[in-house]
C-alpha cells in the first residue's frame, strides 16, 4: 500500500527553503511589511495622537503629548472658525484639482498630436523631434518651472526682467507668471513626453489593417479617427490621464517654485503638498499634516486603482495581430514643411531654452541687462550681497555646494545599489515562482512605494523617526538611504522582474544539473545575459534620486545636506542667479547620465514611439 504519510515540518520547511526562490520571498515579505507597511501605520497614528509639547497647547483642553485625538482630523476638515477647513484644505484641494485637470490636459493634448503625427504622418524631421522631446520629462519637473519664472517674469510685478520682456519688452500678467495657470503648464509640458511614450506606442503597434479597411471604404480621415484610431488609443488616453492626474496633484517642487505672487494681488495659489509641508513644519499642527499626507496617498493609490481596474477589462482590445504591418501614413500635403517647422520651433523651445534660460539667469546680476554680465555667482570667493549666509559664494568654489553635490552623489550610489539589487533578487524570485500567492503578494508590496506621492512618502518616515525607539533616525542620512532604496524600488523590481521573465528556466536548470551554486548561477550565467536590463535597473534609481527634491525636503536635517535642498533654500531666500546655477549643474549631470545609461543598455525612452 502506498504510503501517504505527509513529511515531517522540519523535513518540508528544509525542502522549501532549499530553493533560493522560496529564501527570497519570505525575507523580502518581513523586509516590506516592516519598510513599508508598518511605517504606513505610524503615519495613521500620529494622525490620531498629540505630537508633542507644542500641539498639545495648541490643542488645549488638557491635551498631552501621545493622548489619542481626533483634533487633526476633525479641526482640518470641518472647522469653521475663521474658515480654518476652507483656507486649510477645501481651497488647497480645489486649487491642486484644477491644476491637475489642466494639467492632464496639456500632457494629453501636446503629447497625442506629437505621438500622431510621429507615427501617422509623413512629417519630415522625425527622429529629431522624438529625440528631443523626451528631454522635458528626463529633467526633473520643478527645471520646467524654473524656466517659465525665468521666461515670463517681468519688471512690473517687481520679479525682475524675465527673457520675454529683454527681448519684445512685453510684460505678461502675473497670473501667467505665478499661480494656478504656470503651475498646470509646467506640469502637463513636463508630462507631455509620457503621453507622446504611452500613445505613440499604441499608435506605432496597432494593425495597420484596421485603417486601410475603412480607407477602401472611402471613409473621411476624420471618421477614421473618431471611430478606430481614438478607441483604439483610448486605454492610453485614460492611463495617460489618470497617471498624470495622480502626479500632478501630489506636486510640491512645481507649486513651490510659482507660487510668489503678492497677497494683494488676489492672485494666491496653494497646494495640498505645498499646505502640508507648511502644517509639517510647524510643530503645532504636525498632526493635520500627516492627515493630508494619508488623503494625498489614499487620492493617488485610488486613482491608480481606477486605471489597473480599467485597463485590465480593456484586455480584449486587440491593437497587434500577425496581419500587416505596413501603416499607410497620412499626407500631409502643402503643409507638411509648415506643420514640421511649427513642431521642430515648440519641442525645441521646450528641450533645450531651460538649458539656456539657467544659463542666463546664473550669468546676469540684473535679469534680461546683457550689460551685467558677470561669472560672480559661478566664480566670486566672496559671500553675495545682502545673504545671510557666510558661504553663499560662487557655487564652483563654494564648499557647501560641492559638499552637497557630494552627498547627493553618495546618496544616489548607495540608493541605486540597493534598490538594485532588491530589485534584481526581487524580480528572480517572482519570476521563479510566478503565480504563487506569495511571490504576488512580494510584487505588489515592492511596487506600492511608487503609488504613495514623494511628499507623503517622506512624510511616512518623518512620523516614523518621531516614534519613541526610532528617534534616532530624525535627520540621518541613513534615513535619506532607508527611504530613497524603498521609494524608488518599484523601477528596479519592475525592471528585474521583466529581465527574469524573458529567460527560460531552462537556462537555470541546466546550470543546477551540472551543480552551479545560485550565486554563480546569478553572476555567470542570469546576469550576463540580461545585463542591459540589469544595469538598467541600477542606474534608473540613481538618475531619479539624484534629481529629487520632494522626497527629502521634510527628511533633510538642514538646506545644506543635498544639493536640491540647497537649490530650493536658495531660490526660496532670493538668491536665484546661485539656484538658477545649480539647477543647471543638476541638469545636466543628470543628461549626461541619461546618455551613458543609453550606451550602456541600448534603452533610449524615445523608442518606445519608434521615431525614424
Amino acid at each position: 500500500m502506498k504510503n501517504t504519510q505527509r513529511l515531517p515540518l522540519g523535513n518540508r520547511m528544509k525542502s522549501y527553503f532549499s530553493k533560493p526562490a522560496n529564501v527570497i520571498c519570505v525575507v523580502f515579505l518581513v523586509l516590506l511589511i516592516l519598510m513599508v507597511v508598518l511605517p504606513l501605520f505610524t503615519l495613521l497614528i500620529g494622525s490620531l495622537t498629540v505630537n508633542g509639547n507644542q500641539e498639545a497647547i495648541y490643542i488645549g483642553n488638557g491635551a498631552a503629548e501621545g493622548d489619542f485625538t481626533f483634533h487633526h482630523w476633525t479641526e482640518l476638515l470641518t472647522s469653521k472658525e475663521f474658515d480654518y477647513a476652507s483656507i486649510k484644505f477645501w481651497i488647497p484641494l480645489w486649487q491642486s484639482t484644477l491644476m491637475a485637470l489642466l494639467a492632464c490636459a496639456v500632457a494629453v493634448g501636446f503629447g497625442g498630436i506629437v505621438a500622431w503625427f510621429i507615427t501617422r504622418s509623413d512629417l519630415p524631421g522625425k527622429k529629431y523631434i522624438s529625440t528631443i522631446f523626451v528631454f522635458p520629462y528626463i529633467m526633473p519637473s520643478w527645471a520646467m518651472a524654473m524656466f517659465w519664472e525665468n521666461f515670463f517674469k517681468n519688471t512690473e510685478m517687481n520679479a525682475g526682467m524675465g527673457m520675454l520682456q529683454s527681448v519684445t519688452g512685453i510684460c505678461v500678467p502675473e497670473r501667467i507668471v505665478y499661480g494656478l495657470f504656470p503651475c498646470a503648464m509646467s506640469l502637463g509640458l513636463h508630462y507631455a513626453p509620457f503621453a507622446y511614450i504611452l500613445i505613440g506606442g499604441i499608435l506605432r503597434n496597432m494593425d495597420a489593417n484596421l485603417e486601410e479597411a475603412a480607407t477602401v471604404l472611402k471613409t473621411s480621415r476624420f471618421k477614421i479617427l473618431r471611430r478606430i484610431t481614438l478607441p483604439i488609443v483610448m486605454p492610453a488616453l485614460v492611463s495617460t490621464v489618470l497617471l498624470v492626474f495622480s502626479s500632478s496633484i501630489s506636486s510640491f517642487t512645481v507649486p513651490f517654485f510659482l507660487n510668489k505672487s503678492s497677497i494683494n494681488s488676489g492672485n494666491n495659489f496653494i497646494s495640498i503638498s505645498v499646505q502640508m509641508r507648511s502644517l509639517i513644519n510647524s510643530g503645532f499642527t504636525k498632526g493635520q499634516g500627516y492627515v493630508l499626507a494619508i488623503i494625498l496617498m489614499l487620492f493617488s493609490i485610488g486613482i491608480l486603482t481606477l486605471n489597473n481596474w480599467f485597463t485590465g477589462s480593456r484586455r480584449s482590445f486587440t491593437t497587434v495581430t500577425g496581419k500587416s504591418g505596413q501603416v499607410s501614413l497620412v499626407k500631409l500635403g502643402k503643409a507638411r514643411i509648415i506643420v514640421a517647422i511649427i513642431l521642430l520651433i515648440v519641442v525645441t523651445f521646450f528641450a533645450i531654452m531651460p538649458l539656456f534660460s539657467f544659463a542666463m539667469e546664473s550669468l546676469l546680476e540684473v535679469p534680461g541687462d546683457w550689460s551685467t554680465f558677470t561669472l560672480r555667482y559661478w566664480l566670486s570667493t566672496e559671500a553675495f550681497e545682502g545673504s545671510n549666509k557666510g558661504d553663499t559664494i560662487g557655487i564652483l568654489r563654494s564648499g557647501l555646494m560641492w559638499r552637497a553635490m557630494g552627498r547627493s552623489l553618495l546618496l544616489s550610489v548607495i540608493v541605486s545599489l540597493v534598490a538594485g539589487t532588491f530589485g534584481l533578487l526581487i524580480g528572480y524570485a517572482v519570476a521563479r515562482k510566478r503565480n504563487s500567492k506569495l511571490a504576488t503578494t512580494v510584487s505588489d508590496l515592492a511596487f506600492l512605494p511608487y503609488l504613495i506621492p514623494s511628499m507623503s512618502f517622506g512624510a511616512v518616515y518623518l512620523a516614523l523617526s518621531y516614534t519613541k525607539g526610532f528617534t534616532w533616525l530624525d535627520g540621518s542620512f541613513f534615513l535619506l538611504i532607508l527611504v530613497g532604496s524603498i521609494k524608488f524600488m518599484p523601477f528596479a523590481s519592475r525592471t528585474g522582474t521583466s529581465a527574469m521573465l524573458q529567460l527560460s528556466g531552462e537556462i537555470e536548470e541546466a546550470a543546477i544539473i551540472i551543480g552551479v551554486p545560485w550565486f554563480k548561477r546569478m553572476t555567470k550565467v542570469l546576469f550576463p545575459i540580461q545585463k542591459a536590463s540589469f544595469i538598467s535597473g541600477y542606474l534608473l534609481p540613481f538618475i531619479s534620486c539624484m534629481r529629487e527634491m520632494s522626497l527629502f525636503v521634510l527628511l533633510a536635517a538642514s538646506y545644506t545636506t543635498l544639493v536640491t535642498t540647497v537649490l530650493q533654500e536658495y531660490s526660496r531666500t532670493g538668491l536665484t542667479q546661485a539656484s538658477n546655477a545649480i539647477n543647471l549643474l543638476i541638469i545636466v549631470f543628470v543628461l549626461v547620465i541619461q546618455f551613458v545609461v543609453n550606451k550602456l543598455t541600448g534603452a533610449s525612452i524615445d523608442k518606445g514611439v519608434g521615431g525614424n
